[in-house]
């Protein structure tokens, strides 16, 4: 049986009901709301190992209550909607949903989602553990940066700056390979695995936050392919 607990957001109850009736069934708790509001304070009190957020909610929408949640965690987050609209779905990652569905949709395809979901953050927490490099390496230095490997700690002229698990694996990527042009598509796969499907602009939002979190970081734009990491001398 799964441990895991899944908020489910949705002001329509019997959407909720029938979620959360086959989440049950594959072993994982649930809590159901239906506004974001409520949400907010479950995510201060007792968070949850991952959100389904409906996109439309009375008073805070889903955008806002993920943009919340994103800027403090890298939970899983699955957004559906009644709108088919592929602005929707492009917003929705960008602002750190790890996935999207549209209504009507099927409860079994919402169910596989969450299980391949958890079963791939469940890798990246294990990443650390089973990476060869992260054995033998336990930092990298690059200037005034440094980067914890084995507590993913971020470190900037030893001020610590906190990072969500996403954000650190973009900046150990491009850190692990200083100079190199990454395509947006190379860094999806090295950050979201190679079965993400979504839109390649996730990893644009990511860069504006690394930006924002390391302004004097020189995270280059490849005008129409995707970023490097601009270093002069030797890493350490």
């Amino acid at each position: 049986m799964n441990s895991y607990r899944i908020a489910v957001v949705d002001d329509d109850n019997h959407i909720r009901e029938i979620v959360e009736a086959y989440l049950h069934k594959e072993g994982y708790e649930t809590v159901g709301m239906d506004n974001a509001e409520a949400a907010l304070e479950l995510w201060k009190t007792t968070p949850p190992d991952m959100w389904i957020l409906d996109i439309m909610l009375p008073g805070m929408s889903g955008y806002e209550l993920c943009r919340h949640i994103r800027q403090e965690a890298e939970v899983p987050i699955i957004m559906i909607s009644a709108r088919d609209e592929e602005v929707d779905k492009i917003l929705g990652l960008e602002l750190g949903s790890d996935d999207y569905l549209t209504k009507p949709f099927s409860p079994r395809e919402l169910v596989a989602r969450v299980k391949r979901l958890m079963h791939r953050f469940e890798l990246m927490n294990q990443y650390k553990e089973q990476s060869p490099a992260a054995e033998s390496k336990k930092t990298t230095q690059i200037g005034a940066l440094k980067l914890d490997l084995e507590e993913r700690r971020v470190f900037w002229d030893e001020q610590e700056i906190e990072m969500t698990f996403k954000e650190f694996s973009l900046l150990q990527s491009l850190t692990d390979r200083p100079n190199r042009a990454f395509s947006r598509d190379e860094l999806l796969n090295l950050v979201w695995g190679n079965d993400y499907f979504g839109s390649d602009r996730a990893i644009d939002d990511l860069v504006k936050r690394l930006r924002k979190k390391l302004p004097d970081m020189p995270i280059e734009t490849v005008w129409g392919y995707g970023y490097r990491l601009r270093v002069e001398g030797e890493m350490s």
